[in-house]
């Protein structure tokens, strides 16, 4: 019997604070209450309705989301980096009529991407095509008459140095614009992200060095040249004949035909120095402005444009000083052409050097060979 009463003794001291917990766990019995109904001649408000010019413009224009841009933009923050600004998020939003751009670096980059790569492209491959065909039909020019073994000094050391000096920076240049504007769609497919990243940050490496070399030499080619890229007689019926490629024998011409002056006064002069311009202000080497995201913008348009361009043009002057036309390649390297090449191809100046007009030894260096005047 002492055995059972001291079973339910233990067996009370358990369940009293078992249940004493399950207590405090329990929620609270609310009280019943009823719920007030609107007071008499109560009237709801109406249902607020869409925004109907942006229901409009998301009909019109998905996928604008000006409104929400323009809210960002207001947003100004607090940084440590430099620049004129540094707290400005997003630019302002690009606001006229039948705009859907949402905000100016929107706008840039439709630009890009919708006009100067596929033109400039298009552009580069055509004129690239087009030489293969000519080559392809004509060949080299040049050649029809033997060496008289007698030689005309076309350019000085100082000419050729200048013009070296210009020719490997652009090459440089070109070549590292081309693969960081055309490179996504040839060449990463090829070699991959990891590969095409080094490749294009290397290039971005040299074109910046690369840059300051063409200007100088740009400068002092144009200084070096411009006397005989002047109009003079016979340029005109060069150009009216397309200086007798398509046909029989080269039309006559001074010591540049009016090919090259064209080229030298719109490629070299007018669009050099708008590319060396445009590429010093992406470099922030140009004083008076504080080189804010939209100026730079506009330089990079302007500058990818004028290089495009710049660089269909040299595409026809690099193939016609190397295997274009015989002996080309070779008046560059040495400086001296033989009278038959300059007669061939340039007859006017070889007139005015064999009449004692022009020296045929420009430098004072001697030469053998060298024509005497008549």
């Amino acid at each position: 019997m002492q055995r059972w009463m001291h079973r339910l003794i233990a067996a009370v001291a358990l369940a009293v604070p078992l249940a004493l917990q399950a207590q405090a766990a329990a929620p609270a019995a609310q009280p019943e209450s009823k719920v007030a109904g609107p007071p008499a001649g109560f009237v709801a408000p109406a249902e607020p309705k869409p925004d109907e010019t942006n229901a409009q413009r998301a009909k019109s224009q998905p996928g604008n989301n000006a409104p929400f841009w323009r809210a960002v933009k207001e947003q100004q923050g607090i940084t440590s980096l430099p620049g004129a600004e540094k707290g400005t998020l997003i630019q302002p939003f690009v606001d006229y009529p039948g705009s859907t751009f949402t905000t100016a670096g929107e706008a840039w980059r439709q630009v890009r991407n919708e006009v100067i790569i596929p033109y400039g492209g298009a552009l580069i491959g055509i004129v690239a095509l087009a030489i293969a065909l000519f080559y392809w039909r004509r060949g080299s020019l040049g050649g029809h008459v033997a060496d008289t073994g007698r030689k005309i000094e076309r350019f000085t050391p100082f000419e050729r140095a200048a013009h070296w000096a210009n020719a490997i920076a652009f090459t440089i240049l070109a070549i590292s614009g081309l693969v960081m504007a055309f490179g996504k769609f040839f060449l990463l497919p090829v070699i991959g992200v990891t590969l095409f990243g080094w490749l294009t940050y290397a290039l971005k490496t040299a074109h910046n060095f690369a840059g300051p070399v063409f200007a100088v030499s740009l400068v002092i080619v144009i200084l070096t040249y411009v006397r005989d890229n002047f109009p003079q007689r016979g340029d005109l019926n060069w150009l009216l004949r397309g200086g007798g490629m398509f046909g029989g024998a080269e039309a006559p011409s001074n010591r540049f035909n009016a090919g090259e002056k064209l080229l030298f006064w719109g490629g070299v002069l007018t669009l050099g120095l708008i590319v060396v311009g445009s590429g010093l202000f992406l470099d922030k080497l140009v004083p008076g402005f504080v080189f804010t995201r939209g100026e730079m913008q506009i330089a990079h348009m302007i500058h990818s444009a004028a290089a495009v361009v710049m660089t269909a043009m040299f595409l026809g002057h690099i193939y016609m000083g190397t295997i274009g036309m015989k002996g080309a390649y070779s008046a560059m390297r040495t400086g001296y052409v033989d009278e038959a090449w300059a007669r061939e191809h340039h007859e006017y100046w070889a007139d005015d050097v064999r009449a004692g007009k022009i020296p045929a030894q420009r430098s004072g260096q001697s030469a053998p060979g060298v024509v005497k005047p008549a």
